[in-house]
């Protein structure tokens, strides 16, 4: 291979007196002298004069010839010096011209531009793909023309920088199988205060099994060591917006529309709503046998409104019994010529207008031959919609092959425009760009490319193709959904050259195509790195650490890590991309702002190892986030069983938990920035929040603590999440941080159910909790869940959840006794259930059905029978307050109601769960439901199933006050006056509620049945949270403080049983009966459990009582009495000690009761039989049901009318309910104009004014103007 070191050449220019201007940081030249000639030298002062006073007074005499020789001599000198003059004069006028000429050729020199520099020389390296370039010291280069090397190596001072010229036109592309830079070395094209106008691409070639790499870069990459800068800064554009319009699939809002039959003999017509192109009329009249249908198409055609679109086919023949007055009318109604001569089997087509005349009017006939018209008879014609979509109607006929062909064809024509919301004047035709999906399946995604609109504003843009599927570009039901676009395309291109198919060692099992792209890598130490407005286009290969853009072990990069301009990258379109979008590893204070990452391979914007800090992501966009091989994480189910060479012996990888969580946004740890983000379809999840309980990777045990868990979250503020298959928002879990051994077969790396969110001050258990606040979270069309949120103290607020299979779970930071009593809380936030968002059935959408309410067909989560919930309760406490719900209406398929709980749930749900100041609006029909055997419920038996709960704090959700609502055969939770509501499965009861956690020893695969005394013939039977494995296990019932209870069992006692105090306050108390055999013998203590410490503190053994009344009468002292006849061993669980905020535990720690039983017999401890009716008691409530509140909630629901991803704009809400005469006569009398959720009605004919302040958003003027004509 040849190889070139251009820095053994003499340098062309002399480097400045600094000589480092050009290693500047972030590229700030110096100062550059304006081109002009040097100053003149000084001149030598003249002698003094004498100070003889005669010497001023001296004359001088010539002879005459004298005097006429020297006038001579004098005209001489003058001509000469004149020539002199004139001379120096014209050189300067051509020195002037040629610099006026070189400043018009290329602009004024402009300090800012890294191609001004006056110390750059022209660099044109023609094309030789074998030559490696050297660039070092004294090498300054300006790439004046395209060209072709093996490899270029910038270092120890040397520069390259893009030649650029005023009017863009330069178009360079710089092909080469890598760049490095390192030590001094320098890459400019364009800088942030000279924009880079031209053309310039990079284009990275090579296939992944030829050619050495380059030690930590490997192969086909631009890489930054340190010492190096990167400056790259394409022409500013508007990264991504919004759609202001709705854009229909087929860029009509009524459809396209397409039908071709045979046989349909006549006249086939369709009749279009000139306004909208929908097609309202399908009929079809048999005028050869008919005379009748005739008649009837005459009498239609004159009972159409005039501006009606009309298309009329023949299928086979049309005129045997075709009258000459439905002739007449076809002729002076639609303009047609061609009626009067119709032939038999002969093949006509018209497209006209209901009183257009003969100048709207398009026809076509073809003879009909040997069962052959040799093409089609067509008639088009084009319209413009109101919305000012043009779209052609066409209609043809024709016998082909012995077979009478008619049909129709409604489409957009010459593109379809775009609505946006923010001036896109930037985009410019031929770009591509990318509207989001706004269904379930974000492979609704589409890409077009831009074409030329002389009539569009600054916020249009016109698209070539039609859409295939529903883009929405609404505030829908509050909630806005408006589609993402964003613009693909940018000035300067870096972009892996592919292969036309996948080979070698490329994952070819998984991927029919090449994945050995190009990529960015930056070291840490760099001088600069910037990259703004630039595409990356085939980059990233599914090989670890080589990614589109990867900041690798970096530090701080920002002013904490020296950096007099952060690091940063802006405005970057990173598409069809082969491993992730941008990576952050062991790097911190990184701003990722404005970037477009789409149609990539693995986690998208990927925070690497659990030690990133700091960075922050501002308004970048996301979508169609697919599934990679890199991490487990990243993998989908197939990858997930296949790639098992690092899993130990014969493990096999369960998808569900040892991967799946691909993510647009993988956040692995939470002090980062997420600001206006957009996560638009991923595979698995949209934003994914984890917890690495020590740093991972190349990084691994260099922060053996990361703290993530007790780190308080940054800041988290209007972002949104659609269309993602398994959740828009996860908060919950972490990573394996061990290899696989034998203890541990699963893979390094994969997803771990170790982690919970719980954090702090300062990351400090010993100081408060600190809240983490999810602001402003916008979440529709995710198929399971709008956010799965596990941790505490977490609070959502001002946040909207639709058309989500689940809108917002809850769970609690772990479970007792190992979490400290942790809440969660959402408020003024917004819940659908099913939105006028209807959906469109295609692109992966794989359930179509029947909606709630309106009876229309939409597209649906997860399946048609799942049951939809929009707030799902799940152990707890969680906290729901001043929430709004709407479109929560069940249907024949499925339940969907407002509030629901998790479903098939084995573990605890506590009675501090509680509701407060929702508002349930008319379109509920189920607010609560607690489940029923059958599809996805199953049995509905499960221990939390069983102990579903919630308090009614207000009775915003019952109309009770004060209420606890529970499952309806919940006798432990129940007394006489509670009201069964049948339609929820639930009952409402009055009273104080707490849990006890039983926790047993000693004998495995126990149901424990519990049972209150006051219901006998009810008891509870639990299955337990453990598996049949675990040496313990460990039941959670919630029970009515100041009850009596029993607990039978279905085999041998346990030979240890623990009972925690969870959720009682002082002095609350019940009275529990455990059952053993007669002959036991026991051992009862208290103690009181320090979580933090692991330590017990407060140790006392109980005594026995010697009866049941002596236990009664001192229920506060540690006593305890075993009944021989019943076997049932009673005691007192009594709080003696206070409990703060939403702590399971007392301030002093955990209360708990501890027996040891020595059991001889193994007979089954039930004693149902004996304990009843021995301690039957007849059932009473301790506190009585409150009266149902008649007023309706004032401040009830969220305040906020729309939730959007403006949230600094407010929106007025407004809508319009206008009857038609069908509507009157069908009994609808209802008619009204709605603002702010104030309604007017009206009743009269005419026209219904109701003028708003559009400053305040309040109603000032209501006016009926009559219509005698309505």
């Amino acid at each position: 291979m040849q190889v070139t070191d251009v820095s053994r050449r003499s340098p062309v220019f002399l480097p400045p007196p600094n000589g480092n201007s050009h290693r500047s940081p972030g590229y700030v030249p110096g100062r550059i002298a304006p081109v002009r000639s040097p100053p003149p030298p000084k001149t030598k002062p003249s002698q003094k004069p004498s100070s003889d006073p005669q010497q001023g007074h001296t004359s001088y005499s010539f002879a005459v010839g004298e005097q006429k020789r020297e006038q001579a001599t004098t005209q001489r000198r003058r001509s000469k010096n004149t020539l002199v003059c004139f001379a120096v004069s014209l050189l300067a006028f051509f020195i002037v011209l040629i610099l006026m000429l070189s400043l018009t050729t290329r602009e004024v020199i402009d300090e800012n531009c890294p191609d001004h520099n006056p110390a750059l020389s022209s660099w044109n390296p023609g094309h030789d793909q074998q030559k490696t370039v050297i660039i070092r010291k004294g090498d300054l280069f300006r790439l004046e023309s395209s060209a072709t090397v093996n490899s270029i190596i910038i270092q120890k001072g040397g520069v390259l920088v893009f030649a650029d010229d005023t009017e863009g036109f330069k178009n360079i592309t710089l092909r080469t199988r890598y760049i490095l830079i390192e030590d001094g070395g320098v890459l400019h094209i364009g800088a942030a205060k000279c924009r880079y106008r031209s053309k310039a691409t990079i284009t990275l070639f090579g296939r992944r099994d030829e050619g050495e790499e380059v030690p930590g870069f490997g192969r086909k990459f631009i890489g930054v060591r340190a010492g190096g800068s990167l400056e790259l800064h394409g022409t500013e554009k508007l990264s991504w917006t919004f759609l202001s319009r709705t854009l229909p699939s087929s860029g009509l809002a009524a459809g396209g529309y397409s039908f071709e039959r045979n046989f349909s003999r006549g006249i086939n017509l369709r009749v279009l709503d000139q306004d909208t192109a929908e097609v309202l009329v399908v009929d079809r009249f048999d005028t050869h046998e008919s005379k009748n249908d005739s008649r009837r198409l005459h009498e239609f055609l004159k009972s159409l409104h005039p501006g009606r679109i009309v298309s009329l086919a023949v299928g086979d023949s049309a005129v045997k019994s075709l009258l000459d007055e439905t002739k007449r009318i076809i002729a002076d109604l639609l303009g047609s010529t061609f009626v009067y001569n119709l032939k038999y089997r002969q093949a006509w087509a018209l497209v006209g207008v209901i009183g257009g005349g003969n100048a709207s009017c398009s026809e076509d006939v073809r003879e009909h031959e040997n069962h052959d018209t040799g093409g089609q008879a067509v008639a088009r014609r084009e319209f413009i919609t109101v919305d000012g979509v043009r779209f052609s109607v066409r209609a043809y006929s024709e016998w082909r092959e012995g077979f009478p062909i008619s049909g129709f064809q409604v489409e957009v024509v010459d593109g379809v425009m775009l609505h946006m919301k923010d001036d896109v004047q930037s985009w410019n035709p031929g770009d591509r760009v990318i509207i989001a999906s706004t269904d379930f399946s974000m492979y609704q995604a589409e890409e077009f490319c831009l074409l030329p609109c002389p009539e569009c504003n600054k916020y249009q843009v016109k698209i070539q193709g039609k859409p295939q599927f529903t883009h929405v570009g609404e505030i829908i039901d509050a909630i806005d959904m408006r589609a993402e676009v964003g613009v693909l395309t940018r000035n300067i291109l870096i972009h892996g050259e592919m292969e036309n198919s996948c080979y070698g060692n490329n994952w070819c099992q998984f991927f029919s195509y090449d994945t050995f792209g190009g990529h960015i890598k930056i070291l840490g130490n760099f001088t600069s790195v910037h990259l703004s407005h630039i595409e990356l286009k085939n980059m990233g290969q599914q090989v670890k650490g080589s990614y589109p853009v990867h900041f690798h072990l970096c530090g701080d990069v920002d002013e904490r890590g020296g950096y007099r301009t952060p690091t940063y990258l802006e405005g970057l379109a990173i598409h069809h991309s082969f491993s992730r979008c941008v990576a952050v590893h062991a790097t911190n204070g990184l701003l990722i702002k404005d970037s477009v990452g789409y149609d990539t391979l693995g986690h998208c914007f990927f925070l690497e190892d659990g030690t990133e800090q700091r960075n922050t992501l501002y308004h970048n966009l996301g979508l169609v986030t697919k599934p990679g091989t890199l991490l487990p994480t990243d993998r989908n189910d197939t990858m997930c069983t296949s790639i098992r060479n690092k899993v130990y012996g014969n493990y096999i990888p369960v998808p569900a938990t040892d991967c799946k969580a691909v993510s647009t946004f993988w956040i692995s740890h939470p002090n980062n920035n997420l600001i206006s983000n957009a996560a638009a379809g991923s595979q698995d999840t949209g934003i994914w929040y984890l917890f690495h309980s020590m740093s991972t990777g190349d990084t691994h045990g260099l922060s053996p603590e990361t703290k993530a868990e007790l780190t308080p979250l940054g800041i988290f503020y209007n972002n949104r999440v659609h269309s993602n298959f398994k959740a828009g928002l996860f908060i919950d879990k972490g990573v394996k941080t061990t290899n696989a051994s034998a203890a541990d077969p699963r893979e390094y790396l994969c997803l771990d159910n170790n982690a919970r969110f719980r954090p702090h001050v300062d990351a400090d258990p010993k100081k408060p909790r600190a809240v983490a606040l999810i602001d402003s979270l916008i979440s529709f069309k995710n198929n399971d869940l709008g956010a799965w949120v596990r941790g505490g103290d977490i609070l959502i607020k001002n946040s909207g959840f639709a058309d989500n299979g689940i809108g917002l779970s809850f769970a609690s930071d772990g479970s007792f006794p190992k979490d400290i009593g942790s809440s969660q809380e959402v408020s003024e936030s917004l819940f659908v259930g099913e939105s006028k968002n209807y959906g469109t059935n295609g692109g992966q959408n794989k359930y179509w059905g029947v909606g709630g309410g309106e009876n229309k067909t939409r597209t649906l989560p997860r399946n048609k029978t799942f049951p939809i919930r929009g707030f799902q309760i799940y152990d707890g406490p969680v906290h729901l307050t001043k929430s709004t719900f709407k479109h929560f209406i069940p249907t024949s398929d499925r339940y969907t109601s407002a509030v629901g709980f998790f479903l098939k749930n084995p573990w605890q749900l506590t009675p501090r769960n509680n509701i407060s100041s929702v508002k349930f609006e008319t379109s509920v029909s189920l607010k609560v439901f607690f489940g029923i055997s059958g599809p996805w419920f199953e049995e509905n038996e499960l221990d939390g199933d069983k102990n579903s709960i919630f308090h009614d704090v207000d009775g915003s959700v019952t109309g009770y006050k004060d209420a606890y609502v529970g499952r309806m055969d919940n006798f432990l939770i129940r007394h006489p006056d509670c009201i069964n509501v049948t339609k929820w499965n639930g009952v409402i009861c009055s009273g104080r509620y707490s849990q006890v956690f039983i926790q047993t020893w000693g004998s495995q695969n126990l149901s424990m049945s519990i049972v209150r005394d006051e219901y006998p013939s009810s008891p509870m039977t639990l299955r337990g949270i453990n598996s049949q494995r675990a040496s313990f296990q460990q039941y959670q019932p919630v029970v009515m403080i100041g009850k009596s209870y029993t607990v039978h069992w279905n085999g041998s006692a346990p030979k240890e049983t623990v009972l925690y105090l969870i959720n009682f306050d002082k002095g609350d108390w019940i009275q529990v009966g455990l059952c053993y055999p007669p002959d036991t013998t026991f051992q009862v203590m208290s103690d009181i459990y320090q979580r933090q410490s692991a330590n017990f503190d407060s140790m006392e053994d109980y005594g026995p009582a010697s009866s049941l009344e002596d236990l009664q009468k001192s229920m506060s002292e540690r006593k305890f009495f075993f009944d021989n006849s019943t076997g049932l061993l009673l005691i007192f669980l009594h709080a003696k000690h206070s409990r703060d905020g939403h702590s399971y535990c007392s301030t002093q720690g955990c209360e708990r009761v501890k027996i040891t039983a020595t059991i001889k017999s193994k007979d089954t401890s039930n004693c149902m039989t004996k304990a009843y009716p021995k301690y039957s008691k007849p059932p009473k409530a301790i506190i009585a049901m409150p009266p149902r509140t008649t007023t309706q909630c004032s401040n009830c629901g969220a305040a906020k009318m729309v939730f959007t991803s403006d949230p600094h704009k407010t929106y007025l809400q407004a809508q319009i309910k206008s009857l038609s005469k069908e509507e009157i006569q069908q009994g609808d009398n209802e008619s009204f104009i709605t603002v702010n959720g104030e309604m007017f009605s009206f009743a009269e004919s005419g026209f219904f004014l109701v003028i708003v302040d559009a400053c305040t958003g309040k109603v000032t003027k209501k006016h009926i103007v009559l219509s005698a004509g309505c």
